[in-house]
């Protein structure tokens, strides 16, 4: 029963931890049945998900805001 308990503590403890805004991702896609995942690290990745499902890609406004979304490199001009 002790190790049940002690378990089940640990459990709770970190389900409820605070989450860190270091770790959110900066993309979200809102799908076009009111849904919305914040779990992509690129552009690529949420418009990947959202195919054939209807919906649109846009920055996480609740993320850290020093946290920039993954760009490719400018090219650069002669």
């Amino acid at each position: 029963m002790r190790i049940f308990t002690a378990t089940a503590l640990a459990a709770l403890t970190l389900v409820f931890a605070p989450s860190n805004d270091a770790d959110a991702a900066p993309w979200c896609a809102f799908y076009q049945d009111s849904g919305t995942n914040c779990g992509f690290y690129t552009l690529q990745q949420c418009h990947a998900a959202l195919s054939g499902n209807g919906g649109y890609c846009a920055l996480n406004l609740e993320g850290s805001p020093g946290q920039q979304p993954a760009t490719a490199p400018k090219r650069k001009t002669r």
